[in-house]
């Protein structure tokens, strides 16, 4: 077939810079080789995804013809700052027009564009008929090579590297609870949607009664959809260990095997938009927001498990001497740690106004107190197994969370925690003495706000992402309360506000 040959006189518009890449030396020389194989291996793949995580841990992208990423993987690719400036309304929460936007970016001034960079080592083709369809994850930098002072990703990067510098290795395990249903109808449709506003829900009904403890019958019930999903994953080499039948009617959990700790995030982000865009195209519904406004539904959340490895001996650094000690010393540290920032830090575990109803007092399962304990699922921090498997379950985020930033916050505490506690003051504070006298976590956004706020937050994040993210949360509470002083809820429940909010793309 003939094809008319179109001129392009000024290059490739949209592609960052011309050798963006190696002239700022931003690949290691692992990348660099990852690079050459993907070029190698270009001609079997139709379209490739470039995506970013925004601060909200969604996945943005644009897809590119196999001719234009060719260009932008060793020249990056302009992306707009929006995702940066709205809160999960889409409700602009950054004055970008005026002067002095009020985060330290000037050039956020204007919404002007950032450059996204390829990783090579994140690429892979997605399963599934029609285009063949490459999937990558990118770095956010400025327009002179450094780092994204907003870039969630960066954030895990450096402290992964802040272990490494001690030899340390940190190993994370994600169990995600998540809820399938079944669309009633087709798409919601655009009626009241706009910047700022959420347009009506998705309307569903669930997949099964519930209320059946990993039941056989009840897995079955939802495995035509999760039983090509788990081969899907496993199709993209993602280390699935398990699908399992939560509680709630149609409520699955997926855990995977332990990771580092950049891989574990990068995971979980892919997982999460492969999920819903899988469910989407088989008729069905799936979201990670903590409770849905459906009858009956209980809340799901995201516990993380941690294990720090030795790099100079190999060693578990949580593993006890013996095994009736439970936990070693730096073991009990790291948790002191992970519970000295609970509160200023559960913003980044716990970042919408739905994720706080699950940590109400009425879902005994939910962590509410800040303490620790062996094998208590009731408590914030679960010490589990033995041995070499000695690891740490912090139970507190809601599974929408923004991975990278969920993680590096409990790296990040843990890691003060190795460096400033003995590691022997910790007693078991849940389960033990349950009626004993501790300090709780944040009951709402706007209290998680004054803990971030008065808490370490530039110190793990710097300044202009602590800023930007206290903006667009600000935006989101006070949105939500204009609306509530209207509506006046009562009780407990989830309310229409928050299913418009967050159930369609959380």
């Amino acid at each position: 077939m003939y094809a008319r040959s179109w001129s392009r006189p000024y290059g490739e518009g949209g592609v960052g810079r011309s050798s963006f890449v190696a002239e700022y030396g931003l690949w290691t020389e692992e990348q660099t080789a990852a690079a050459e194989q993907i070029e190698a291996g270009l001609d079997g793949v139709d379209l490739v995804r470039v995506a970013f995580c925004d601060p909200h841990g969604l996945a943005r992208s644009k897809t590119l013809t196999v001719d234009t990423f060719r260009s932008v993987l060793r020249n990056g690719m302009d992306f707009s700052p929006g995702p940066f400036l709205f809160d999960t309304g889409h409700a602009v929460a950054i004055d970008f027009q005026s002067g002095d936007p009020g985060i330290g970016i000037s050039e956020i001034a204007g919404a002007g564009n950032f450059v996204l960079v390829p990783d090579p080592l994140t690429f892979q083709v997605l399963p599934g008929d029609g285009p063949r369809t490459a999937w990558i994850l990118g770095d956010e930098h400025l327009r002179d090579g450094t780092p994204h002072p907003l870039s969630s990703r960066h954030v895990l990067k450096k402290i992964a590297a802040r272990y490494a510098e001690r030899e340390l290795t940190p190993v994370v395990g994600l169990e995600a609870e998540w809820y399938l249903t079944r669309r009633l109808d087709g798409p919601p449709g655009n009626t009241g949607n706009g910047f700022g506003l959420q347009g009506s829900a998705p309307r569903v009904e669930a997949v099964n009664s519930g209320y059946q403890f990993n039941g056989d019958t009840a897995y079955a019930s939802v495995a035509a959809i999760t039983d090509p999903l788990a081969l899907d994953l496993v199709a993209l080499g993602l280390p699935l260990r398990t699908m399992e039948h939560e509680s709630g009617p149609g409520q699955v959990e997926t855990t995977f095997s332990p990771m580092l700790a950049l891989d574990t995030a990068d995971a979980m982000l892919l997982f999460r938009t492969l999920v819903k865009q899988t469910c989407a195209r088989r008729g069905h519904h799936a979201s990670f927001m903590s409770l849905p406004r459906v009858d009956s539904f209980d809340p799901s959340g995201w516990h993380l498990n941690q294990s720090i490895v030795d790099n100079r001996t190999g060693r578990n650094l949580f593993a006890a001497d013996s095994i009736s000690t439970g936990i070693s010393t730096e073991g009990k540290a790291y948790a002191e740690g992970l519970m000295d920032r609970a509160r200023a830090y559960c913003l980044l575990s716990v970042p919408t106004i739905n994720g706080y109803r699950r940590l109400g007092t009425e879902h005994s399962l939910s962590p509410t107190r800040i303490g620790w304990s062996f094998e208590d699922r009731g408590a914030m921090i679960r010490v589990v197994g033995g041995g070499s498997s000695t690891h740490i379950e912090n139970r507190v985020g809601e599974p929408c969370a923004n991975p990278y930033l969920n993680i590096a916050a409990q790296l990040h505490a843990g890691l003060e925690g190795l460096i400033g506690f003995p590691g022997t003051t910790a007693p078991v504070s849940v389960g033990a003495t349950p009626d004993a006298p501790v300090e709780t976590l944040p009951q709402s956004l706007p209290e998680a706000l004054d803990a971030f706020r008065a808490g370490p937050a530039a110190e793990l994040l710097g300044t202009p992402l602590a800023a930007c993210l206290i903006k667009l949360k600000e935006s989101e509470a006070a949105r939500y309360e204009a609306w509530a002083a209207e509506a006046r809820p009562t009780g407990s429940a989830t309310t229409e506000w928050e299913q418009r909010e967050y159930f369609e793309h959380f």
